[in-house]
């Protein structure tokens, strides 16, 4: 099975290019189940219930979220309408909606989708993310009820999000982090069959500082002071994520592939 995996949207740049391109870019490559991850779509802060459905109508067949799940405030309700976005499994025990679900792929297959919020460094301490995940992936073991799984931490600092590969590999088919908006340069197969990427990168335009306009966050930096609201930039996006191939029998990884198209990083060729 191949599957796609888009790391954080960013505004508008971010949504025109998944409108545009992520239709011709599964054809080409014959993926066969594409996740995004949607929390910073609309505005750089969360997803509204209209952009979700952009971007489902785009060809996401999953949406994830993050930190931000719930800034926009609508969520809070369309999420338990809308079973193809999922929130982090340790957020509040009172959110809405869920943090692993199982979707349907091409030909009857199943995958599960399930993400975790990291600890280290973010703004509130949420519940401990390996525990979580652990019981979730010994209940869809792969080869079995599943085959393939996707796990997405959202997390800031690389040593958490790298200890949550080992920590999953050989039960998931891919551990892929979000949340910094940079795609990094270790896409790999662990020992035991989980294919890893320390940061997916964002889709949107990469002039600017971690997808926002530049002058305010420099004039913070060098100030110590805000003069106005963080704004998305505008330009030219570049679509970054992984592309990651698994054995239906097994559920392990077969290839992985970072994935980048478009704006001002430069381009990856991925096998057709």
């Amino acid at each position: 099975m191949r599957i796609l995996y888009l790391g954080d949207v960013m505004g508008r740049a971010g949504r025109r290019a998944i409108a545009e391109g992520l239709g011709p870019l599964k054809e080409r490559l014959g993926v066969d189940f594409t996740i995004v991850n949607g929390e910073n779509a609309s505005g750089g802060m969360g997803l509204t219930g209209g952009h979700a459905k952009l971007l489902l109508d785009a060809g996401a067949d999953c949406l994830t979220l993050g930190d931000h799940a719930f800034d926009q405030k609508e969520m809070l309700s369309f999420i338990e309408a809308e079973p193809r976005i999922i929130r982090p499994l340790n957020y509040s025990k009172v959110a809405p909606g869920r943090g692993a679900r199982v979707f349907e792929a091409t030909r009857g297959r199943k995958v599960l989708v399930a993400q975790v919020l990291g600890q280290v460094f973010m703004k509130r301490p949420f519940d401990d993310p390996f525990s979580a995940i652990d019981a979730v992936l010994k209940t869809h073991p792969l080869g079995g009820l599943v085959q393939a799984s996707v796990v997405d931490i959202h997390a800031e600092a690389t040593s958490e999000k790298m200890a949550m590969g080992h920590w999953c590999d050989g039960r998931a088919s891919l551990v892929v982090g979000t949340h910094t908006h940079v795609p990094t340069a270790d896409a790999m197969i662990l020992n035991r069959g989980t294919a890893y990427q320390t940061d997916a990168g964002m889709c949107g335009d990469y002039d600017s500082v971690i997808g926002m306009e530049k002058a305010e966050p420099l004039r913070r930096f060098l100030t110590g002071m805000a003069s106005e609201r963080f704004t998305p930039a505008e330009g030219e996006a570049t679509l970054a994520g992984v592309l990651v191939t698994t054995d239906d029998r097994s559920g392990k990884a077969v290839s992985v592939e970072p994935l980048r198209q478009g704006g001002r990083l430069a381009g990856t060729q991925l096998p057709a």
